[in-house]
């Protein structure tokens, strides 16, 4: 049986190893497709030398049915279904797939997360399968492990999230005028909560940390950035006092997460004991 894991870009995963699903970023009339082509520095540089509006789009039923191909057993991974519509449109994917390949497994997750909470999940398939897992067991193991992954993000600006109706256009517009930085999280069902309002970095570190301890971090952990290599170092370094043992890879933003974190944004997954 053929194996294979798909994921919408949201992910920030590139690579031959996996089916990556693009969404769209617009700004005016421009389109940019996030994909492995995507040049995201360019596209921010846009964003920031614009005053035209901008939107996203979500893959549709047809790109997810396509990216299914080739495959008798298929685990799917999208971005919250309370953020986009993908998870939605992967769910009729696979009933369209199954039309035409009626033996195929396809078990759709909703990450209820974005981007680095996505690659743990990515993370644990692989291992399930590599222990010699088979599809159910793999299934339901996922399910259980959700509850164990957790994303904390820090954003210096909340415009594209309100622009989008991500979340309260008010806020969005105190934190910009007020120079605050944002500490939030995934809620359990998969929406944006804002947790802390910053003055500053160093308190924007100190409240990310304490909320990793109060998770009950189990020492694995995904940092992405926006333009930011400088903090995610420093959140690593601040980590890693409290957890010397910890495992710790930072990555940069991929191009849906880029605009909706924006420069200086921080986004990391970890997980819970």
């Amino acid at each position: 049986m053929s194996f294979k894991i798909v994921v919408d870009s949201s992910s920030n995963i590139t690579g031959s190893n996996f089916a990556v699903v693009p969404l769209k970023i617009y700004l005016g009339e421009k389109e940019y497709i996030d994909n492995e082509k995507l040049d995201v520095d360019k596209m921010m540089q846009d964003f920031a030398n614009s005053k035209e509006k901008s939107s996203t789009s979500c893959p549709n039923i047809s790109e997810w049915s396509d990216a299914f191909f080739g495959a008798d057993e298929i685990f799917a991974i999208t971005i919250s279904s309370n953020l986009s519509a993908s998870y939605s449109c992967a769910v009729n994917a696979k009933e369209q797939y199954l039309s035409t390949h009626s033996d195929a497994k396809i078990c759709i997750i909703d990450s209820l997360s974005v981007g680095p909470e996505m690659e743990l999940i990515v993370q644990k398939i692989l291992e399930l399968k590599n222990a010699g897992k088979d599809f159910y067991e793999i299934e339901k193991e996922i399910k259980e492990y959700q509850n164990k992954t957790h994303l904390l993000f820090w954003l210096k600006s909340l415009d594209n999230l309100a622009r989008n109706g991500r979340i309260n256009g008010t806020v969005a517009k105190v934190v910009s005028a007020l120079g605050i930085e944002i500490v939030g999280k995934a809620s359990d069902v998969g929406e944006l909560q804002l947790l802390h309002k910053c003055r500053g970095s160093k308190k924007a570190l100190v409240k990310l940390v304490e909320e990793l301890k109060n998770s009950g971090f189990s020492g694995k952990c995904i940092i992405t950035h926006c333009n930011n290599e400088q903090d995610s170092l420093k959140l690593k370094e601040l980590i890693c006092e409290s957890f010397p043992d910890a495992d710790i890879t930072i990555n940069e933003c991929r191009g849906l997460c880029a605009y909706y974190a924006q420069n200086g944004g921080v986004v990391f997954a970890f997980q819970s004991n």
